[in-house]
């Protein structure tokens, strides 16, 4: 076999260097250019919250109040409200994507096949303005009218379904949420499922295996790494959503065990307010639930991050 040279030849052009020098120029300030917008993102932020934490320190986390007019303020239902809303829709929008990847890639017939995937692709590219008016016009009466009272009346001993129906609240916003993150989830999980080697299916074809045990034991385990991820992205999705959130849930200081009731989110009170702010110290509190949001952002990243290389390691041997 003949080896590939490392450098170029001795009577490359100068135009060629220039080029190659050029390059490497520019991908390495691209490189450091996303660490120091990163950088100066996580500044700002965390320097408008100095005041409010100042004022209020670590218990603003705990602190459930948010009272413009006499200076006191707090995180607390804005973190309950975005993590209600984002793990519920997880729940929903992962069976859903990993069902809608499957068929796309396993069943579905190749004309089929194109169609579902273009509008599948389609739907991720609606604005979240739209989303938010169809949840307002749509949605929100469907859930008012049909949804909530049929929950209730099967569920209703649950406190989550207690209370009354409305239009607004917790679980339209988790369902615009789920409509948000599904075609994320479906769009990574189907390139991942189109990576599979065709040899391992074909294999545990001719062993015998079923076509659920073929997706059971080959498709889903070969990506499982790759699905966390996926998963992970689609609930980064769902925590910085801000306006489509604000459009129909409520945007009221609440913790409520009711999934009826309404409620905010960190980023719908940030979209909501920051325009409108009364005084510094609100402003700053603003920041301050920025400042959370960010965290949780890269603490969901780190999670992904972890996950492949755990499931990367386990699949190679650490090799």
């Amino acid at each position: 076999m003949t080896a590939v040279p490392t450098e170029f030849p001795a009577g490359r052009r100068f135009g060629d260097r220039i080029g190659d020098n050029t390059l490497k120029v520019l991908t390495g300030a691209a490189g450091v250019g996303v660490v120091v917008l990163i950088g100066a993102i996580a500044w700002k932020v965390i320097d408008g919250s100095t005041l409010s934490f100042s004022e209020f320190g670590l218990g603003f986390l705990v602190h459930s109040v948010w009272d413009p007019v006499h200076n006191d303020f707090g995180a607390l239902s804005f973190i309950y409200g975005t993590a209600v809303t984002s793990f519920i829709a997880l729940l929903l929008a992962t069976p859903l994507a990993i069902g809608i990847a499957l068929y796309l890639t396993e069943l579905a017939p190749r004309a089929v096949r194109e169609v579902i995937g273009a509008l599948v692709e389609m739907l991720a590219a609606i604005p979240s303005v739209i989303l938010g008016l169809w949840g307002i016009l749509i949605l929100g009466p469907f859930m008012l009218n049909h949804l909530e009272p049929w929950l209730q009346s099967f569920l209703g001993w649950l406190p989550l379904f207690s209370g009354s129906p409305d239009q607004k609240g917790i679980l339209p916003a988790a369902i615009i949420l789920t409509i948000m993150a599904v075609p994320i989830i479906a769009s990574v999980a189907r390139e991942l499922f189109m990576s599979v080697p065709d040899d391992l299916k074909d294999g545990a074809r001719a062993l015998g295996a079923t076509r659920w045990e073929v997706v059971r034991g080959v498709v889903l385990q070969y990506t499982r790494a790759g699905l966390g991820a996926a998963v992970i992205l689609g609930l980064g999705r769902a925590l910085g959503e801000a306006i489509a959130v604000t459009q129909v849930v409520g945007g009221t200081v609440n913790i409520s065990r009711s999934l009826f009731a309404s409620g905010d989110t960190l980023a719908s009170r940030i979209a909501a307010q920051y325009a409108g702010f009364e005084t510094n110290l609100q402003l700053s509190s603003l920041f301050y639930l920025a400042v959370i949001l960010l965290v949780f952002s890269l603490i969901i990243n780190l999670i992904a991050q972890l996950i492949v290389r755990r499931f990367e390691f386990q699949r190679t041997g650490g090799t």
